[in-house]
């Protein structure tokens, strides 16, 4: 592959590293996508070696958020449905407020189910808290999984 197309690649990565901060783009699948059309052209065993550590260290973080946040939310006692509603709220504010009505949608939502639920501010803030906790988590997470598996690339690029 040639350095252009490797640059794309990492173009492709770095755009998939920012989604997953931002959360308006897949960013892992961007990541590993990216990787894989590396993989692809590049061939060679070494290319694919990459690609597999790649696509279990995200595979692993794609579980391990889940599993992690779930519990976070679990324990503030905060349902999946307040989250599935604060999502799509937070999509259509998105639309409504480009980029930033995603944020305020979202948490808005998530206040306004909880305190519908709890019928207090108090306890309605609080499990807002927690459902903004077990995001940064999965963003944390999730980024992590896509940084080992960016800086295996970028090993792999030493190697092939």
């Amino acid at each position: 592959m040639d350095v252009w197309a490797e640059v794309l690649v990492g173009v492709a990565i770095l755009v998939g590293l920012i989604g997953i901060v931002v959360q308006v783009l897949p960013g892992a699948v961007l990541v590993l996508g990216g990787i894989l059309v590396w993989a692809i052209f590049t061939g060679g065993v070494e290319a694919w070696v990459v690609f597999g550590i790649a696509a279990a260290a995200i595979a692993i973080a794609e579980v391990a958020q889940w599993l992690i946040a779930g519990k976070h939310l679990r324990k503030a006692n905060v349902p999946w449905l307040t989250l599935a509603v604060g999502g799509i709220a937070g999509i259509i504010g998105f639309f409504v407020i480009p980029v930033l009505g995603l944020f305020l949608f979202f948490v808005g939502a998530i206040f306004l189910m909880e305190w519908a639920r709890h019928r207090e501010v108090p306890a309605a803030w609080a499990s807002t808290k927690a459902a903004v906790q077990a995001t940064l988590i999965t963003i944390g997470v999730q980024l992590v999984g896509s940084l080992v598996a960016a800086g295996t690339w970028v090993v792999g690029l030493f190697f092939t």
